[in-house]
């Protein structure tokens, strides 16, 4: 009831986009979450942004991957070692992403350039255990996000369990609407680092609904993206059968090897004869991890953009 009446006092109030802009600037509904959260912390909260009122206003939702390229940050903010995100503070990591979607909005076209941090938030441990990201720490990316027009994904690596476990603890953070989905069937696995993990089509379809399911039933709005890595044939069982028909859940099919163009380009054809999973992702890895490899030489965002289909969402570890 507190959102229904705040949403019909916009309306009288405000009269209009214009009005309402100029009464309720967009640091409101961030403190609106955090005064939630410091009643209760061991909740998640959310409130409608000023974007998604006023889409409410207009009775539309606009969707992220039919206007936008996504282009996306990866890592664990405590770690240096697991991707570019815990190298840099925020701020810096914000104007680095800037810098590299102005470099894409050269071959764009008409599509615009959202950028995004990816957040490793169940870390795979010896014998299939999950390490969670602290829930404080993960708010206060998801909050700098907010203030700052960013997406966020939350990804899981499943472990020894099963998708719909890794798929049920992240539910929560949906709350929040800059946050994205995804699952890295490479470490579905008891023995990380020794075999390649798997999961199913039918796993991924249940998941989707399950997904799907909790953004209609909790009245969450706009369309969320569920993004699945693989790199090797053996990450996907019965990929052909995977569902991608859901209304509110957008499954992105991410190829996320390490390796020069030629390799690169290979990997992204294998993934993309899969047509029935028709929205792309692509992963680009970053020299910096001490022992790593690394995507050598690492494509330009020109080569990017000349992929053939191009890939939705772009993602830098």
């Amino acid at each position: 009831m507190r959102y229904v009446s705040v949403f019909f006092l916009l309306l009288i109030f405000a009269g209009s986009a214009q009005g309402f802009q100029r009464f309720f600037p967009s640091a409101y509904f961030v403190e609106q979450v955090r005064l939630l959260e410091a009643e209760n912390p061991q909740e998640i909260y959310w409130v409608p942004s000023e974007e998604e009122i006023l889409a409410q206003a207009a009775a539309r939702q606009e969707s992220i991957l039919l206007n936008y390229y996504v282009l996306a940050y990866y890592g664990h903010p405590l770690s240096r070692d697991m991707g570019i995100l815990g190298r840099y503070p925020k701020e810096e990591l914000r104007q680095r992403l800037l810098n590299l979607a102005a470099e894409y909005r050269q071959f764009s076209g008409s599509r615009g350039v959202r950028i995004a941090f990816y957040i490793i938030f169940g870390t795979v441990w010896p014998e299939g255990e999950i390490g969670y990201l602290r829930a404080d720490v993960l708010r206060e990316w998801i909050h700098f996000a907010l203030e700052h027009d960013m997406l966020v994904f939350i990804d899981h690596q499943i472990g020894r369990f099963t998708p719909e476990l890794a798929m049920r603890r992240m539910l929560p953070w949906l709350r929040y609407p800059n946050v994205h989905l995804a699952i890295d069937p490479e470490w579905r696995t008891s023995r990380p680092l020794l075999e390649i993990g798997t999961v199913s089509a039918a796993e991924l379809n249940h998941i989707q609904q399950i997904m799907e399911d909790y953004l209609i039933e909790n009245d969450l709005p706009g369309e969320r993206m569920l993004v699945v890595h693989q790199f090797h044939w053996r990450m996907i069982s019965q990929p052909r059968d995977v569902d991608t028909s859901f209304s509110r859940v957008r499954l992105v099919h991410c190829a996320s090897g390490i390796g020069n163009p030629q390799q690169k380009l290979a990997l992204h054809e294998f993934t993309t004869r899969y047509t029935n999973m028709p929205v792309n992702g692509f992963k680009l890895w970053y020299e910096g991890t001490r022992g790593a490899t690394f995507d050598y030489p690492l494509m330009s965002p020109e080569d990017v953009m000349q992929l053939h289909p191009r890939p939705f969402v772009i993602m830098y570890q």
